[in-house]
C-alpha cells in the first residue's frame, strides 16, 4: 500500500490539548504564588507559554523532517557527545535548588540536561539495535555496547541527583531491549544487580531514606519529610467528583508545595476533581494507544525501536508523577509531561512528538 500522507490526526491534538490543559493548570497553580515572588500573577504562565510555543515549532517542524536522518553515524555520535557534554557540565556551572539539575544561563533561563538524554538514549537504542534484532543472545557484541551508555547516562542523571529521572531512562531501556527480542533470563540478571544498588540510593542516603519512611508511615511526620505527600492527599480527597472549581483550589495557597511542577495533579484533582483527573489521564491513554499502534504497525525496524521508546518515556513518567501524588510511589522530583511548569520538558516532550508524529507517516 501507498505510504500514508498525513500524520496521526489523534496524536497531534492529543498532544495539543494536553499541553493547553497544562498551561491553564499552570496558571491556576501558581498565580497566586508568582504576585507573592514576583508582583504578577501571568509569570509562570508567561515563561511556560512561551516554551510551550518553542515547543510546538520544534514539534512541527520535526513532523516534517524524515526520521532516516536520524539513522547514521553521523547523527548519533555527535548527538550521543552533545548530550554527554551538557549532563557533565551540570556540575560545572552553578545548579538550582542545591541541586546540580540545571543549567544556568542567566537569571531567567535554565535548561536541563536530564530532559534531552531521554530522546536521545531512545535514538541511539533504535540506531544499535535495529540491526542487531537476530544477534540478541549475543551479550558481548550486541547487548553490553547497547547498554553501556545507558549505564553512562544513568550515572552521570543520578548524580545530579535525579533518581527519579534515571528510573524513567532504565524503564524505557529494558523495554526496548525486550522489544527487541532481548530474553528474559538477561533481564532477570539485570534487575537482580540494580536491586541491591537502588536499595542503597534509597535507604544510604538521608533525605531518601526520610522519604522511604513516610512512603510507608505517612503520617508518620506531617509536619516535616511527609508535608508534601500529605498535603497532596489532602488536595485530592478535598476535590470530590466535580472539584472546588478552577482557580478555588486553596492547598495551592502555601501549603501545597510545588503546585505548579511535580504536584500539579494533586491540585487539579482539587480544582477539577475525580472527572478532571480521570479526563487528563484519558488523555495519556489515548496518546500511549496512538503511540503504540504506530509501534506495530510500522515495518522499519529503527522506526518501531524509536517510537517505542518515545512513547515508553512519556508513559513511565506520566505513571511515575501520578503515582507520587496519590502516594503508590516514594517522593520523586519528576514532571508530568506536558502539565508540569518547566520549559526543558515541555519543549523536548513536544520535539519528541514531532519525531513520533514523523514515524506515524510511514504507516501503510
Amino acid at each position: 500500500m501507498a505510504k500514508r500522507v498525513g500524520v496521526d490526526k489523534w496524536l497531534f491534538f492529543t498532544t495539543l490539548s494536553l499541553v493547553v490543559m497544562g498551561l491553564a493548570m499552570v496558571f491556576s497553580a501558581s498565580a497566586v504564588m508568582a504576585q507573592e515572588r514576583f508582583g504578577s500573577p501571568y509569570t509562570f504562565l508567561g515563561r511556560q507559554a512561551l516554551w510551550a510555543l518553542i515547543g510546538v515549532i520544534a514539534m512541527v517542524v520535526l513532523m516534517r523532517v524524515d526520521y532516516r536522518r536520524y539513522n547514521s553515524k553521523k547523527f548519533i555520535y555527535p548527538a550521543m557527545a552533545i548530550t554527554l557534554v551538557l549532563l557533565v557540565g551540570v556540575f560545572v556551572l552553578p545548579g538550582s535548588h542545591a541541586t546540580h539539575r540545571w543549567i544556568r544561563f542567566g537569571p531567567f533561563f535554565t535548561f536541563q540536561p536530564s530532559e534531552i538524554a531521554k530522546p536521545m538514549l531512545a535514538l541511539y537504542l533504535a540506531w544499535f539495535l535495529h540491526s542487531r534484532l537476530n544477534a540478541m543472545c549475543d551479550w558481548r557484541n550486541t547487548l553490553l555496547p547497547a547498554v553501556i551508555p545507558a549505564i553512562v547516562l544513568l550515572g552521570l542523571v543520578v548524580k545530579e541527583p535525579d533518581l527519579g529521572t534515571a528510573l524513567v531512562l532504565a524503564g524505557m531501556t529494558a523495554l526496548v531491549l525486550i522489544l527487541a527480542g532481548m530474553q528474559w533470563r538477561y533481564l532477570a540478571g539485570a534487575v537482580a544487580i540494580v536491586i541491591p544498588i537502588l536499595g542503597a540510593l534509597l535507604f544510604m542516603v538521608p533525605w531518601r531514606r526520610a522519604r522511604m519512611m513516610v512512603f510507608l508511615r505517612p503520617e508518620a511526620d506531617p509536619q516535616g519529610a511527609g508535608f508534601h505527600i500529605n498535603q497532596s492527599l489532602i488536595a485530592i480527597g478535598t476535590g470530590g467528583w466535580t472539584g472546588r472549581g478552577y482557580m478555588e483550589g486553596v492547598q495551592k495557597l502555601f501549603y501545597l508545595p510545588e503546585p505548579h511542577t511535580d504536584f500539579i495533579m494533586a491540585n487539579i484533582a482539587e480544582e477539577l476533581g475525580f472527572l478532571g483527573a480521570v479526563f487528563m489521564l484519558l488523555l495519556f491513554v489515548l496518546l500511549g494507544i496512538r503511540g503504540l499502534r504506530t509501534v506495530f504497525l510500522l515495518r522499519d525496524p529503527f522506526a518501531r525501536l524509536l517510537a517505542f521508546g518515545i512513547t515508553t518515556t512519556i508513559l513511565i513518567q506520566a505513571f511515575f508523577n501520578m503515582s507520587v501524588v496519590v502516594a503508590l510511589l516514594p517522593t520523586k522530583g519528576i514532571p508530568l509531561p506536558f502539565i508540569s511548569s518547566g520549559g526543558t520538558s515541555l519543549c523536548i516532550m513536544l520535539a519528541s512528538i514531532g519525531i513520533l508524529l514523523n514515524l506515524t507517516r510511514e504507516i501503510d
